[in-house]
């Protein structure tokens, strides 16, 4: 007998004050996946908002499921520098931390 799709009802306690941490509580979660459901566009805008853009987008997104033209492109005109990001942005307030930690395949093997 399969177990497909048994993985979906099974539910996982989180141990309490768990949430403490959370940056969103359970009603503006179900409101953003809601958002990122119905109208996936304005949601990504909204979220690429919190990336620093070297050149911004102006098209969210080209999408288009014909069968001679099957694409789907985010931010497309826009620009990302992945260090900026990653790491750039952050050093104003976080200079003195480790910002990368290798740890290789040997035990012998680390970076910080």
């Amino acid at each position: 007998m399969s177990n497909a799709g048994s993985i979906n009802d099974s539910v996982y306690p989180v141990k309490k004050d768990t949430d403490r941490d959370f940056l969103v509580d359970k009603d503006q979660y179900e409101k953003l996946y809601k958002q990122s459901v119905n109208d996936n566009e304005t949601f990504w805008a909204e979220q690429a908002g919190s990336l620093d853009w070297t050149k911004p987008f102006t098209v969210t997104k080209d999408a288009s499921f014909a069968k001679d033209d099957l694409h789907i492109r985010w931010f497309e005109d826009g620009e990302l520098n992945v260090c900026v990001n990653c790491v750039d942005r952050h050093l104003a307030d976080k200079a003195d931390q480790t910002a990368i930690i290798f740890e290789g395949d040997h035990p012998d093997v680390s970076l910080h």
